[in-house]
């Protein structure tokens, strides 16, 4: 295990790029931070290049990190690598994700995120996605970095288990048309439906948009039915994550 002392070696340099949008997409990586995300990233295979612990950090003994760099810093150079303000001992510089075209299956059920930009919202409805068992998310322009630490965190791994790709939603609710699955818009106005009055769906396409705009105008307009979550005290509307969850729970069949 080789050890690094200074925070202006090349490597430490170059995992602090990964804190910015620009630096993942240039060096094609991207960090993860703490012991279960490490973990996640191991046992689903991700492509890890380098891994930092710090030197009170104990590598559990069960995990198969093969031929992968290991790394040991002091404290002071976690906190340079580590965007978070208490960070957890290990940090690994993973691989870009690549994935396959998706191709859309029968019976499947999907998530299509429109320009929501909170990080903590994205990871949370990633998260709730993988929990109900989706097929695919699918993130609109405008929607905050897949790989923003924050979004990882939020996570807790589940950015591993399903597919999550970026694409242009008009097409992709065409696509949905053509492949006759139903497509379910989000949306407060008046040609909006209370959700429970729409059955649970073999297969289903759920679009929730940007946490003070919604969804946008053009795509509710192609969607088959537009929902709303009824209100029953004096707030003016429920948080993107906790609305999305609501609707996957009772849409999934």
């Amino acid at each position: 295990m080789e050890r690094i002392e200074s925070t202006k070696n090349i490597r430490i340099k170059n995992s602090k790029k990964l804190h910015t949008r620009k630096g993942r997409e240039k060096l094609g990586s991207f960090l993860i931070e703490g012991e279960h995300l490490v973990e996640e990233a191991l046992k689903w295979n991700v492509i890890i290049n380098e891994i930092y612990v710090e030197e009170s950090f104990n590598i559990p003994s069960k995990w198969e990190i093969n031929d992968v760099p290991v790394y040991l810093v002091n404290d002071k150079i976690m906190k340079e690598i580590c965007e978070t303000e208490t960070p957890q001992g290990i940090v690994a510089v993973c691989e870009l994700i690549g994935r396959k075209p998706l191709q859309l299956e029968k019976n499947g059920k999907y998530l299509l995120i429109d320009q929501v930009q909170d990080p903590g919202n994205l990871g949370t409805m990633i998260r709730t996605a993988d929990s109900v068992g989706l097929s695919a998310v699918i993130l609109g322009n405008g929607t905050v970095d897949l790989y923003n630490s924050k979004v990882m965190r939020s996570t807790q791994g589940s950015l591993f288990h399903l597919p999550v790709v970026k694409g242009e939603l008009v097409e992709w609710v065409e696509k949905f048309k053509e492949a006759q699955i139903p497509i379910y818009g989000t949306a407060l106005n008046d040609e909006a439906k209370a959700y429970k009055e729409v059955q649970e769906q073999e297969s289903f396409a759920l679009i929730v948009g940007n946490e003070g705009s919604g969804v946008s105008e053009e795509l509710l307009r192609l969607t088959t039915e537009n929902l709303y979550i009824p209100s029953y005290g004096h707030a003016e509307s429920l948080n993107v994550s906790i609305a999305t969850g609501i609707l996957l729970y009772h849409l999934r069949k």
